[in-house]
């Protein structure tokens, strides 16, 4: 399979992870670079999607960060799981039934439309296998974010999440020697991981006094990440046999997608 770079640089991300899913042929690949070329670019703290209100069309994130995020009437905020390059937003259940969740953007985003994924003769295509298999492992992400906030402490849970982070990103090629873009705030990170500014301070600190990490303008490397997984007791996911595993399924929501 082969990207072609020069004219859908943007989709990159997004061909890499949904080829982890599933093995995209050539059409599929040229089908995600011609939905690239017809970007929709968003700004920070933009909504893409309001909790109860229509549901967005599904897209596919290009670049940026946008999370899935519960708001309190008093202004306090729970992150409930991230949206990276190459993540599919996608409605669950009827098309026409109210969002589940508020999606908005984190820093600069941008998203394109996820192709329709078509199959000759009933069968399955490789781009809808990908899409199933994304979803699941958008489920098995949301469980272990669940986890995390129920019962680790805020170093274990700070460990755990960055090597999600990594292994999410991994999937996308975008780390090198466990290096990968870092740019959220620490108030963001706070409203993630359901900690104060203060505590997340604080725990970034003793992790680069520890030497387990180096972050520096808006970068971050995992310095010791066999030490952080010892810390972090969530299951690792993000393997590529792991990954293979999800179920696909044969019929369901991401056929004729439009």
């Amino acid at each position: 399979m082969k990207i072609n770079l020069a004219s859908a640089p943007l989709v990159e991300p997004a061909v890499r992870r949904l080829s982890a899913l599933a093995p995209l042929t050539d059409y599929e690949v040229s089908l995600l670079q011609a939905s690239a070329r017809q970007p929709r670019r968003l700004r920070p703290h933009r909504e893409i999607q309001v909790e109860l209100q229509t549901r967005a069309a599904p897209s596919i994130v290009l670049s940026g960060w946008a999370c899935h995020v519960r708001t309190f009437a008093d202004g306090r905020r729970q992150i409930l799981g991230l949206l990276l390059p190459g993540d599919v937003i996608a409605f669950h259940g009827e098309r026409d039934a109210p969002a589940t969740s508020t999606v908005a953007t984190l820093t600069d985003v941008t998203v394109c439309s996820m192709p329709p994924a078509t199959g000759g003769d009933g069968e399955l295509s490789a781009l809808a296998a990908a899409y199933r298999r994304s979803a699941a492992l958008h489920e098995a992400y949301l469980f272990r974010h669940i986890a995390r906030l129920g019962r680790l402490n805020a170093l274990e849970r700070m460990s755990d999440w960055l090597l999600e982070l990594r292994d999410r990103f991994e999937l996308a090629g975008m780390v090198e020697h466990d290096r990968f873009a870092m740019p959220l705030t620490q108030e963001v990170l706070a409203d993630l991981l359901g900690l104060t500014s203060v505590h997340v301070n604080r725990t970034l600190q003793t992790m680069r006094r520890e030497e387990l990490i180096d972050l520096r303008s808006g970068v971050l490397r995992l310095l010791a990440p066999d030490r952080l997984a010892l810390l972090g007791s969530c299951r690792q996911l993000g393997e590529r046999e792991q990954l293979h595993s999800f179920p696909a399924g044969r019929q369901g929501r991401f056929d004729n997608m439009r």
